[in-house]
């Protein structure tokens, strides 16, 4: 679930109200600045973040749900796992989630939990997100989505890992140092 807690406070804030969303729904543009962008560097093991960038819309549905669909753009300064080299990366990821009231999401998990104990595991969609406390955090989402996106093993484009295969000697086995005991037992020594 996106409202897992994160270690610490949260880097990129921007809380809408769910009780405020209009009918017709709303729109939002999200900039990160650079005292958020550096949080969530630290918070994701990454060299910098260059620019990270949220377009949202908020649309309220039926039985309190609230759908939030966009795309979340960043710029990530990552180091390159072959050469160990600073590189750069785009992120660019959709965003697609339904929210529904928290006394909601529990007991589709619930319903969820019960349905893993049967013999067939049926095919369930995921719940819904939970709107914890009226608010659904925009910044947050947009995190979430940017943290999933990242490439865990970067590398600068061309570069291929090559592992350094030499032939073993004829005294380069596992057994070698027993057989190296054996041979001096055998001389005397």
């Amino acid at each position: 679930m996106m409202n897992r807690p994160m270690t610490g406070p949260d880097p990129w804030r921007s809380p809408v109200i769910v009780a405020q969303i209009p009918d017709t729904g709303l729109h939002r543009q999200l900039e990160a600045s650079p005292a958020e962008r550096r949080a969530m560097a630290d918070l994701a093991g990454l060299r910098d973040i260059l620019s990270a960038h949220a377009d949202f819309d908020v649309e309220p549905k039926s039985g309190g749900r609230i759908q939030v669909t966009g795309r979340v753009r960043a710029r990530v300064g990552q180091t390159c796992v072959v050469t160990l080299d600073p590189i750069e990366s785009e992120i660019d990821e959709e965003v697609d989630l339904t929210f529904a009231p928290e006394a909601e999401t529990r007991r589709l998990e619930d319903l969820i939990e019960e349905g893993r104990d049967d013999e067939e595991p049926a095919e369930v969609a995921d719940p819904p997100e939970a709107i914890v406390n009226g608010l659904i955090d925009l910044g947050r989402i947009a995190t979430d989505a940017l943290f999933l996106a990242i490439d865990p093993y970067p590398r600068k484009p061309g570069v291929v890992f090559k592992a350094e295969v030499t032939a073993p000697g004829p005294e380069d086995h596992p057994f070698a140092a027993l057989k190296a005991l054996q041979d001096n037992k055998k001389k005397g020594k």
